[in-house]
């Protein structure tokens, strides 16, 4: 007996390419690149390092053999992350945490995915953190309890929000893909070569995130800084502003050295959207105050997506319209609570991002003109 096979929506081959396109770090692939070639290295001399231990009769390197044996031990280890959540995880339905389900699904068709990856809720223990993964054609994301408890209606849907965006932003982007973990398994203990892909990465995931979810990259930057009760006490723009001003050797080696871009560096780089985030040297320029930038000076264009738009969760819904097909104001919201043709309501999870009059308007993008 098979694994239930993940849902598929009805998009056209290749629909996860244009956004792809517009909200990959640009150093993302030549990082990817170097991982590569320097693994390949790696795994010549572990190669070497066998062989001359066989001829010799003595144990090779334990490195060595973990680099010759890497594909079973990858494709391993991924199998059983996988069992291990479907053993022990509340798995994201309709009936199961429909809100968070919804944003699910929201995610992916908006995304350009063709189907809807997996979602589980596993036991955090206080700790906030999500993940994505995959195991063959399969793939998952797990969300810690402790955020669907931030997500709950009584506290922050949009942090939710943005956390699964940027999960599926793994997904879309191919970051969990086995031929590419497989590729650059080796960069990981290379100084700065597989920590800086890593940032990368994170920096793409987060560009998803604010493409399809922007209204909710200030909760949630505030809940990684002060967790699930003080997070609604953190001013992010506070800590964006000393991404500026936190100068220094140690904190030079604190970042490059760690898989995550610095706390201060990914909030600052979510809130100036003129530029994408710096991976080994701390940003130079602080946000202008005084006028924030044109649309068009935004690295994502303005009429992509920033407005979520649901889509069908059942096969006897209408048939869901390519992103191109859409018209802009359908697409990015310029055009107000217009209805979409085709479309059911949007936010039929009651998680309508936040109108708070007092919002900082610095976090999102302008109008389309």
């Amino acid at each position: 007996m098979r694994a239930q096979p993940m849902q598929v929506l009805p998009v056209a081959p290749g629909s996860h390419l244009p956004l792809r396109r517009y909200v990959r770090h640009p150093r993302e692939i030549v990082s990817l690149v170097v991982a590569i070639i320097a693994s390949l290295l790696l795994l010549a001399a572990a190669v070497s390092e066998v062989t001359t231990a066989l001829d010799e009769q003595r144990t090779p390197d334990v490195y060595a053999l973990a680099l010759v044996f890497a594909p079973l031990l990858i494709w391993f280890a991924r199998g059983q992350l996988w069992a291990q959540q479907r053993l022990s995880g509340i798995k994201l339905t309709p009936g199961q945490f429909p809100e968070a389900y919804a944003m699910l699904v929201d995610a992916a068709g908006r995304s350009g995915l063709s189907y809807v990856p997996d979602a589980y809720v596993v036991l955090g223990n206080g700790v906030i953190n999500a993940a994505a993964s995959g195991h063959g054609l399969r793939r998952f994301v797990f969300i810690n309890s402790d955020l669907l408890e931030v997500g709950g209606g009584a506290r922050e849907p949009d942090a939710l929000r943005f956390v699964i965006a940027h999960e599926v932003g793994h997904i879309a982007a191919g970051h969990v893909s086995y031929w590419r973990i497989l590729g650059t398994f080796a960069s990981q203990w290379i100084p700065l070569v597989g920590s800086t892909l890593s940032r990368a990465q994170e920096f793409t995931a987060d560009s998803y995130g604010h493409a399809l979810a922007p209204q909710g990259a200030p909760s949630a930057m505030a809940t990684l800084a002060g967790g699930k009760y003080l997070g609604r006490s953190v001013d992010v723009d506070a800590m964006a502003d000393r991404a500026v001003t936190e100068p220094g050797f140690f904190v030079w080696v604190t970042n490059a050295t760690a898989s995550h871009p610095a706390l201060l560096w990914r909030m600052h780089a979510l809130r100036d959207r003129r530029r994408p985030g710096r991976l080994l040297w701390r940003p130079k320029e602080p946000w202008l105050w005084g006028a924030p930038a044109a649309p068009g000076a935004y690295s994502l264009p303005a009429m992509v997506g920033f407005v979520p738009t649901s889509v069908p969760a059942v096969a006897a819904s209408p048939a869901v319209p390519a992103m191109s097909d859409l018209p802009v104001d359908a697409v990015s919201g310029a055009g107000g609570d217009t209805d979409v043709v085709g479309y059911p309501e949007r936010y039929p999870d009651a998680t309508r991002p936040s109108t708070l009059a007092n919002e900082d308007e610095r976090w999102r993008p302008g109008p389309a003109e």
